[in-house]
């Protein structure tokens, strides 16, 4: 475990995992990736442990994947199978400040989204040249409006979390500040309730998924190798870095 990513365990059986790299908004690199790998580990291996929650220090979940460190050396290391696998158990994510890009697919990984009523959600990634590709495409589908997905995924723009939550993609809004709280609270009654139970029920939703699934992660494969090594993508990152409108070829 590294220090971008810290482990607390709750109640005995409640294991709080939070992203520790609040100067950049906690942005995914491969330190916090590996990080929340060996924290989702650590969950399904505990059996003393019954349920994960996930938030963010300094105030913000997650601004999304580390531009700078995509400029250097590609996507963070073993991202792909953290966003697609998530946990065996339940994983409610606490939402406060934006939650962004791989930041939002990331919150999708979870069972349950609880989040501040001053938030905000989106999927920027095509303003820098890329495109969601750590799931958002395949989870959203079951849960928004596809014509909201894709202006989210065509524009960039952010939601509030009080649209995300009238269209259910948020289950609780909580006051400012206070999504962990909830989200604890939430934990709290599924503890309290028959392991076994909540452990089928996971099960189940995680098997929803079948073949489609695994055509959407290959299809998605062959696009981020298309789009992640692009000129435009190259452009799109450093555009991000000085500030400035990029210049697109498509190509």
């Amino acid at each position: 475990m590294t220090d971008a990513v810290l482990t607390e365990v709750v109640n005995e059986n409640t294991l709080v995992i939070t992203l520790n790299r609040p100067e950049v908004k906690n942005a995914i690199n491969s330190d916090v990736s590996l990080g929340l790998r060996a924290a989702f580990k650590e969950l399904d291996r505990d059996d003393a442990l019954r349920v994960g929650v996930l938030t963010g220090s300094g105030g913000t979940f997650c601004a999304g994947m580390d531009l700078k460190e995509f400029a250097r050396t590609g996507k963070p290391r073993g991202v792909q199978v953290l966003l697609r696998e998530g946990t065996k158990k339940p994983l409610i994510a606490a939402l406060e400040g934006v939650t962004l890009g791989g930041g939002l697919e990331l919150a999708l990984v979870a069972d349950i989204l609880v989040a501040a009523s001053d938030a905000a959600l989106g999927l920027p990634e095509v303003r820098v040249g890329l495109f969601p590709s750590g799931g958002a495409l395949y989870r959203l589908p079951g849960i928004l409006p596809r014509p909201l997905i894709a202006e989210m995924a065509f524009t960039g723009e952010r939601i509030s979390a009080e649209r995300a939550h009238h269209f259910g993609l948020v289950s609780r809004l909580a006051a400012p500040g206070a999504a962990l709280d909830e989200a604890l609270t939430m934990a709290e009654m599924i503890t309290r309730c028959a392991p076994l139970g909540v452990a089928a029920s996971k099960n189940l939703l995680r098997g929803c998924q079948g073949p489609a699934a695994d055509g959407f992660w290959m299809r998605q494969r062959e696009l981020v190798h298309a789009v992640f090594w692009s000129g435009d993508a190259a452009e799109g990152v450093a555009a991000f870095a000085e500030r400035r409108r990029p210049r697109w070829r498509n190509r």
